[in-house]
């Protein structure tokens, strides 16, 4: 990475500055990720030979053959950015700004995958087929490229009067980011080690490309005005534009109001002779927000949501007994011309205060937020035809606080400082004119956001008036979850579990209660410091993954269910005690469909650093032109305190690279 700053006066009417930077990075992995399969395969099956050739696994699932035979990615990022500035005081007090600043990305990307031979149980020399998904060898590329510039041009004003202090400014900025990706790849390779695209065979050749571009184009302004540090206030407003709208609904207007009044330079508080108050403030504010960051149901950015655009696709027809390859073209997405900015106001009522010399401060903020005309691709009739579209529909309610408390103090050669904070929210869905159904999860009115939908579970399937009572169908066995009938078309029980009447909202997804502290302690050029953070209560499923048997119809079975779970093999007692339903795949998806059996607390507790360092004394390195030496080792999650299973980490995902311990020793020279 290299990185330049430059500063220029040409005289006390006139600066300029210059920056430049450029990054490249290289990434080279395997082209097989073993997290999910690595879960699922039981250690019976060999992964190599005596031969040191690769066995089958299971009929060609052998992720150790894969991971070191199966090809590489390799992917390379250019980064290149600057921004120069012109900065021009003809005034004093005003000061005007020029801004530009580009930025340019490349991106190259090489993933070849190699086909993966495995040898025969009783001739180990004998190749007996190829793994699963790596029975050919093949190269796919990528070339792309981005650029973005934001220019602004910006007016401030600063000038005080006796007590009185006041800022004005005003400005302008446009955004512009275009891309495009280029993607080539061949099958077949008959050479393994030429990742180049001119060795592949021609007629198994494919292609393809996209482009994408966005703009912002923003005015705004400040005014802030104190009296004699006592009194403060500040009016902010906002005229936004967004190219993801129609030129009839682009703009929006985001004002925003603050105020503060500081007790303590109060004369009647220093008369009352107040000593252990050092400081105290009481903060409010208004302010709106918009947001038209557009995404479709896989998280991926929509460029132009209010266009009807077309899609094109390769399709398959059969004609005169032969499949034929044609490419085709429709509208897949209703689009809706007429949505425009999502617009959040939120009110904040904060408290400042120190005390005892400043040793003990106190932050403190309560705030409520009204998110209205949000973006939501609520569900319309499937005989439409379209994918769900994109509409300004409903609100949310949002409240929530903050709360930060740290003392810092000296005793003797020692100091020593604590710091914690607590935080909280809770967003409910207003009316929405509909419902937004994300997988497990869903937005309706009086919900919580993005909150848990699914059935309510009574326990398993344990007597045969278990299974003459209410199920989701007739597969349903002994061992089976056991779900609740809570309606049906009349609004009363009606004897069936259906999706359409029997789901619930079974509570919110998001976190609740995050806490986080540090502690530093330093004496004669020791330093030791500490951090910690958690989650006091989140509602957490048990996904597929942790616990769901025999994948795949040859998967392992997780150790947390392990003798816990409905068997036939166990007497009745012994069933009426088990914690999860029968091991089976044929009706996997009757047992793991989203229900309030498999949620728990995922709430955690994690030792995020641990640091100790020492800085050599100034005398000794100062012989050597050596302003400061430090060494120090520092640990990173050293462990984590939660009920998800042995295993699995609050914050990974099921098929992400695991949570690691990290030790690292550093020596820090400053000269």
């Amino acid at each position: 990475m290299i990185r330049a700053n430059n500063d220029f006066t040409v005289n006390k009417y006139l600066g300029a500055t210059l920056d430049f930077n450029f990054k490249r990075t290289k990434n080279h992995q395997p082209y097989y990720s073993p997290f999910s399969d690595m879960r699922l395969a039981p250690m019976i099956y060999p992964a190599v030979w005596a031969n040191g050739e690769y066995a089958s696994g299971k009929n060609g699932n052998n992720s150790y053959a894969v991971v070191n035979s199966g090809g590489f990615k390799d992917e390379w990022y250019n980064q290149m950015g600057g921004r120069a500035a012109i900065n021009i005081t003809p005034l004093e007090g005003l000061k005007i700004s020029g801004v530009i600043a580009p930025n340019y990305t490349f991106e190259k990307k090489k993933h070849f995958r190699k086909a993966v031979p495995y040898s025969l149980e009783n001739d180990p020399n004998m190749v007996g087929g190829y793994m699963e998904g790596y029975n050919t060898t093949k190269l796919s590329e990528e070339r792309n490229d981005s650029y973005n510039i934001t220019i602004q041009g910006i007016a401030n004003y600063m000038k005080t009067f006796g007590k009185h202090d006041l800022n004005l400014m005003a400005g302008y900025e446009t955004y512009y980011s275009s891309g495009e990706n280029l993607g080539a790849s061949r099958d077949q390779y008959e050479l393994s080690n030429f990742p180049y695209l001119n060795v592949g065979p021609l007629d198994l050749r494919d292609n393809s490309g996209s482009a994408t571009e966005l703009s912002y184009r923003s005015w705004f302004g400040r005014v802030a005005y104190s009296f004699d540090n006592r009194y403060l206030f500040q009016a902010n407003i906002r005229y936004d534009g967004s190219s993801r709208f129609h030129s009839d609904y682009r703009w929006g207007v985001f004002p925003s109001f603050s105020a503060g009044w500081v007790l303590s330079e109060e004369a009647f508080m220093e008369n009352a002779d107040i000593n252990w108050l050092s400081f105290l403030k009481l903060r409010a504010s208004y302010g709106t927000l918009g947001n038209e960051r557009i995404t479709d149901k896989d998280g991926n950015a929509l460029y132009y949501p209010y266009q009807a655009f077309i899609n094109f696709s390769d399709v398959l027809f059969y004609q005169n007994g032969t499949v034929v390859p044609e490419l085709s073209a429709a509208q897949w997405a209703y689009a809706v011309e007429n949505i425009s900015w999502e617009t959040t106001s939120s009110v904040d009522i904060g408290l400042d205060a120190n005390f005892f010399n400043n040793r003990l401060r106190f932050t403190a903020d309560y705030y409520n937020k009204q998110t209205k005309d949000m973006l939501l691709a609520l569900e319309i009739p499937d005989y439409v035809g379209f994918d769900n579209p994109q509409r300004n529909t409903g609100k949310m309610y949002t409240n929530g606080y903050d709360i930060e408390l740290a003392w810092n103090d000296r005793i003797g050669d020692l100091t020593y400082g604590i710091s914690a904070n607590f935080s909280d929210f809770v967003s409910k869905m207003g009316d929405l004119g509909g419902t937004e159904f994300l997988g497990d999860q869903v937005k309706l009115k009086d919900s919580e956001f993005n909150e848990w939908y699914g059935y309510l579970s009574d326990g398993l399937m344990l007597t045969e008036e278990d299974l003459k009572g209410p199920k989701l169908n007739d597969n349903v066995q002994l061992g089976d979850v056991k779900y609740k009938d809570i309606s049906g078309p009349d609004g009363v029980p009606d004897g069936k579990i259906s999706p359409e009447y029997d789901r619930v909202l079974l509570g919110g997804s998001l976190p609740r209660f995050q806490y986080g502290g540090t502690l530093n302690l330093g004496y004669k050029g020791f330093d030791f410091s500490v951090a910690i953070q958690g989650v006091g209560r989140r509602n957490t499923r048990l996904s597929s993954a942790m616990v769901q048997p025999l994948q795949a119809n040859w998967g392992n079975t997780p150790a947390i269910i392990d003798g816990k779970y409905w068997s036939e093999k166990n007497t009745e007692a012994q069933n009426a005690e088990a914690i999860y339903p029968r091991l089976t795949y044929s009706n996997s998806s009757i047992n793991y469909t989203m229900s309030d059996f498999w949620l728990f607390n995922g709430r955690y507790f994690r030792l995020k650093n641990l640091t100790l360092g020492y800085t050599l004394p100034a005398e000794w390195t100062e012989k050597v032109m050596i302003k400061q030496t430090r060494i120090y080792v520092a640990a990173n999650d050293l462990f984590c305190i939660s009920k998800y299973p042995k295993g699995w980490d609050p914050e990974m995902g099921s098929s992400a690279y695991p949570i690691t311990t990290s030790v690292l020793f550093g020596l820090s020279v400053k000269f």
